[in-house]
């Protein structure tokens, strides 16, 4: 009992550490994308919020 215990933990343990080397740099990545929340004021995102504001006034 003692061995078959040993040995699912032991696999567990491969399968937790393995699949966490698989999501952690996807969870970086997306992570470091949250931080910037709303349209980005530059380029074409400025003229879509430029446009909103003046159809929103009128």
């Amino acid at each position: 009992m003692t061995a078959a215990l040993a040995r699912t933990s032991a696999t567990f343990l491969r399968i937790l550490a393995l699949s966490a080397m698989m999501i952690a740099p996807v969870g970086a990545l997306a992570w470091s994308n949250a931080g910037s929340l709303g349209i980005e004021k530059k380029g074409a995102g400025l003229v879509l919020f430029v446009t909103l504001q003046r159809q929103s006034m009128s």
